[in-house]
């Protein structure tokens, strides 16, 4: 992996936005986390000294100019980053679809001076903004011919800049991995799944759910992957032709297995390979008529584009806004339109025009029939959606299934985390799938010692997707106090591999395992680690299943507590967040939440600090907004406690502010899994297991595996923008033990954005930022590696 600092770093100090004016505007369908982006684009702005305007009402409110086109302070966006929706509207406009629509609008901006322009929208939206921005210069002589504007106006605002930010729930925009509100409308979906499944269990019944998507199916696809659905219908991979008998003998099957329900997820797109409509409606008949199942279909609609936004959408929608406002200041006219995504975990600019052609190009593709094709073009991620689905969803006849004869343990180690039993599921069924026999090790390297290990089957993981914790059970206990009985139990038992599931304990335990591989054969085998923890401390891997559970637990407490401070005026909380000595969930849940200072291990501080934070709540309060939240770590400091620093707070702010503190503690571990734990731990998982059957290949011979290399203990990590597989050996060098932490840590660049939309001054490295990237067409060999 390349280290994180490869190059200089470059801070902004130098992209002074003075004199330059920036218009934000939403257009088209509302979308989760849009509020979150508008917020961010004006901090930053007037952080860099820029004007920035609210366009209200989309491109509507850009033709009617006056009162719709408004600049806007620091505290306008006060208060929105929890709120759904959009605050400064959006409509559909027909008049901006005409030139003298356009003129009209070129006016109202020339009026303001302003020539940047930020649009968080779908890719019509998108669309409109570059038929502007090429049209801009002809418009301008235009006014001056009609004597609207003077010569001067004409050179002094000569060239448009556009940067775009794609809001749209359904995930349709290629270029990006995800676009803001695509998370929120999962936890919306995923809600309802959970709230179904109960009821449809105590019926034995049969749920059809609707979904939105109309012409893309990734709500559908997401879902069904994270509630483990029976059958999923989508627009870019129609089923093949008799699929009414497959799908009746596949319900039938799970009901003779005891399964008491069925869900089957349909896109409002869906569609036959005949191009035909597959309605809701016409899947319910179908099981009523051929298979008499009770069937209740439940259309979602509106719900999944309302609620507040998931932790993940805020600090997409934020991470996304700062980026537009940092290629606002660098755009020359040279620079074409782009738009701002995601890929992996780091923010990119790409053209915009290049992924609006692309977007195109998938309909197109499903429109003549080229099916595969639309898939491709839809990116790695959605591709790796697709195939582990069709993994995990059929279980093939026992006489079809391949025999191997080898046997697989899984287990976990370390503390629960939300997200762990849909990895134990994706683990088990890819392993039957590839022709092992699955083991499952009861309460972690404790449990493996006393014997505690049964078969599991490819039912016996049914419905486990959406459950909390660990229904393995899981210890804290390492294993080199075991180790003769746990090489027993793999005797006993002939395991040949090990997959563990885990935090920091189960890092340790793996080098624990192949450190004794020298006294003991029986641990020359191939072991594969699963990061999974809440506190997101594991090195080699960028996320962790659990940690984006725990952080919606924060951030939603956060908003109630928010939220409870609005009636009482001036009050401060001091909220302690877990993580051991990793600050990743105090320091993203801060930008989450929109929180004013958040202390961490990572990044030392002192009492001067401390005094610097207090004077700047005390000259918050003294504005309309009149109430501060403050994250700490639960380690970041043995002498500055949280008592303490709740103390400090009420005695320095006697007279201005109240202070209340709030220990958030086990909380943090439980819960249903979110969307994006689920899903990441189903692919991780199965990826890992994937793995594990390569390696058994490789290592037997002479009727036994032996396996004494570093690279058959390792672990799989998300790294920047892909999975990959690091011998824990090399590990050690990044590895902090005494803390427990990674020595370099991804998120800390994520640090500084937080400060600054709280309004401290800070420098911001932007070396990874400002180069135009083109969208990439990836290989199959890519897609294999691909991003989550």
């Amino acid at each position: 992996p390349q280290p994180i600092m490869d190059h200089q770093p470059k801070f902004f100090e130098n992209l002074s936005g003075t004199g330059k004016a920036i218009g934000v505007l939403t257009s088209g369908g509302d979308a989760q986390g849009m509020n979150a982006a508008v917020r961010a684009v004006v901090r930053m702005g007037i952080y860099v000294k820029a004007k920035v305007y609210f366009v209200y009402e989309g491109y509507q409110g850009m033709v009617d100019g006056g009162h719709n086109i408004v600049e806007v302070s620091w505290e306008s966006v006060s208060s929105i980053l929890q709120v759904g929706g959009t605050v400064i509207g959006s409509a559909r406009c027909k008049s901006f679809r005409t030139r003298e629509g356009r003129l009209q609008a070129a006016y109202n901006l020339v009026q303001r001076g302003i020539t940047n322009l930020c649009v968080i929208g779908g890719d019509g939206s998108l669309t409109g903004a570059n038929l502007f921005r090429e049209e801009w210069s002809g418009l301008l002589e235009e006014l001056a011919q009609n004597g609207k504007i003077d010569e001067e106006a004409v050179k002094k605002y000569a060239y448009l800049n556009i940067v775009g930010m794609v809001g749209s729930i359904d995930n349709d925009f290629c270029g990006t991995d995800m676009t803001i509100g695509t998370d929120s409308a999962l936890h919306r979906i995923i809600e309802v799944v959970d709230a179904i499944m109960t009821t449809a269990q105590s019926h034995q019944r049969t749920f059809v759910l609707e979904v939105m998507g109309r012409h893309c199916g990734y709500l559908a696809l997401v879902s069904a992957l994270a509630c483990g659905a029976d059958w999923v219908f989508i627009p870019e991979y129609p089923p093949e032709e008799g699929w009414e008998d497959s799908m009746c003998v596949k319900l039938s099957e799970n009901r003779a297995r005891k399964k008491r329900l069925n869900i089957i997820i349909v896109a409002e797109g869906a569609i036959d390979c005949h191009n035909k409509p597959i309605t809701s409606e016409k899947v319910k008949d179908l099981v009523v008529q051929r298979l008499g199942f009770d069937t209740r279909v439940t259309i979602l609609g509106h719900v999944q584009r309302g609620g507040t936004p998931s932790a993940f959408d805020r600090i997409l929608a934020s991470r996304m806004g700062v980026e537009a406002v940092l290629a606002l200041l660098e755009a020359t006219p040279a620079t074409p339109a782009c738009v701002v995504s995601l890929s992996g975990n780091q923010a990119v600019r790409l053209p915009l025009m290049e992924c609006v052609q692309m977007t195109q190009e998938v309909q197109k593709a499903m429109d003549e029939g080229r099916f595969l094709e639309a898939v491709r073009l839809r990116g790695r991620s959605f591709e790796n959606n697709l195939n582990t689905y069709k993994l995990l969803s059929h279980k093939k006849p026992d006489a079809e299934l391949p025999k191997t004869n080898f046997n697989v343990a899984v287990l976990n180690v370390g503390a629960p985390a939300a997200g762990m039993n849909a990895a134990v599921r994706a683990a088990v069924r890819v392993g039957i799938t590839e022709g092992h026999k699955m083991f499952a090790v009861i309460d972690g390297f404790e449990g493996f010692a006393r014997g505690k290990i049964k078969e599991i089957s490819w039912g016996d993981v049914g419905g486990w997707t959406g459950q909390g914790g660990s229904i393995l059970g899981t210890k804290r206990t390492l294993p080199a106090k075991y180790l003769e009985k746990i090489a027993d139990q793999m005797r006993t038992n002939n395991i040949n591999a090990l997959m563990v599931i885990g935090g920091f304990e189960a890092y340790l335990g793996l080098l624990e395992l192949s450190a004794a591989r020298e006294k003991y054969d029986e641990f020359c085998v191939p072991m594969v680690m699963v990061p999974a923890t809440v506190s997101n401390n594991v090195p080699g891997s960028d996320f962790s299943i659990g940690a984006d559970t725990a952080l919606n637990t924060i951030t939603d407490t956060c908003d109630r507590i928010k939220q409870s401070a609005s009636g009482t005026k001036r009050r401060v909380f001091i909220i302690e967040t877990m993580g051991g000595y990793c600050g990743y969930l105090a320091n993203m849940g801060a930008l989450a939440a929109g929180a004013d200072a958040a202390y961490i291990f990572e990044e030392q501080f002192d009492i001067r600090e401390l005094q610097a934070n207090v004077e700047h709540l005390t000259e918050k309060m003294k504005t309309s907004i009149q109430r501060g939240l403050v994250l700490r770590n639960e380690n970041c400091n043995e002498n500055y406690t949280t008592d303490f620093i709740y103390q400090l707070y009420s005695e320095e702010g006697k007279g201005v502010f109240d202070c209340r503190k709030n220990v958030l503690g086990h909380m943090q571990q439980g819960g249903a899994p979110s969307p994006f734990d689920r899903n990441f731990g189903t692919k991780i998982s199965a990826k890992a297991m994937q793995w594990i059957s390569k390696k058994l290949k490789e290592t037997y011979r002479k009727g036994k595996v032996f396996a004494n290399t570093d690279d058959s203990v390792c672990l799989l990590g998300m790294r920047r923008r892909n999975l990959v597989f690091q011998p824990v050996a090399e590990l050690k060098t990044e590895t902090d033990f005494v803390h427990r932490i990674p020595k370099e840590q991804w998120w800390l660049k994520l640090r500084p954005l937080m400060k600054i939309l709280a309004k401290y001054k800070t420098s911001y490295d932007v070396s990874d930022s400002g180069q135009l990237e083109h969208v990439a067409m990836h290989s199959p060999k890519e897609a294999e590696t691909g991003a989550i």
